[in-house]
């Protein structure tokens, strides 16, 4: 729908530093076309002193006055011509994407878990019997029914848990469920966990 008088910013050029906001750019892009360089100076000092104005929290940085002069640069696509009272060569490297992080990918045989989890269980298969691998196999196990109550995949059941948990180690973790006792889970904290993610 084209409406004679409206301009929306989808049709409009792409910002290079939206953070000034479009009236900013228009003024560098006014900047560019005078026709002194006493001019254009004048114009770019008054400009940074705007931009300083707008963005406060660049304030706190070391350098940063040569950061409002990099972004004035760099919103003039390097086209104005002014005695630049910092060095602007290094400004092109703020707009540079830093490279995407690889994503450790790991076979997990039941996602709901997650890869800690299944940590616990190749710990447990090569720990010794005593007090601390007890200790462990409870928070493990308590950890495996939160997870199942926080994901809802099947019933979140004791059964459920001592049967995976032994599953998982391959028969070296058995509990006992007339000895072992869950501790209490209340939804509402499943349910506030479940709401963050």
């Amino acid at each position: 729908m084209n409406i004679e008088g409206l301009d929306y910013n989808t049709q409009r050029e792409k910002l290079m530093m939206p953070e000034y906001g479009r009236e900013i750019q228009n003024m560098v892009d006014y900047a560019i076309t005078l026709p002194t360089r006493a001019e254009r100076q004048r114009c770019a000092h008054t400009i940074v002193k705007i931009m300083d104005i707008m963005v406060p929290q660049t304030q706190e940085a070391g350098n940063h006055e040569q950061k409002l002069w990099d972004h004035l640069a760099l919103m003039s696509g390097f086209r104005l011509d002014i005695d630049w009272p910092f060095d602007v060569s290094q400004a092109a490297h703020i707009t540079k994407k830093p490279e995407p992080l690889a994503y450790p990918m790991q076979d997990i045989p039941v996602r709901h878990y997650g890869s800690m989890v299944f940590e616990l269980f190749e710990k447990l298969k090569e720990m010794p019997d005593g007090e601390e691998r007890d200790r462990l196999i409870s928070i493990t196990a308590n950890q495996m029914k939160r997870n199942l109550m926080q994901w809802g995949h099947g019933s979140a059941d004791d059964e459920k848990v001592v049967s995976d948990l032994a599953r998982f180690t391959n028969g070296k973790v058995q509990i006992d469920l007339d000895k072992f006792k869950f501790e209490k889970i209340r939804p509402q904290e499943v349910e506030k966990k479940r709401k963050k993610k």
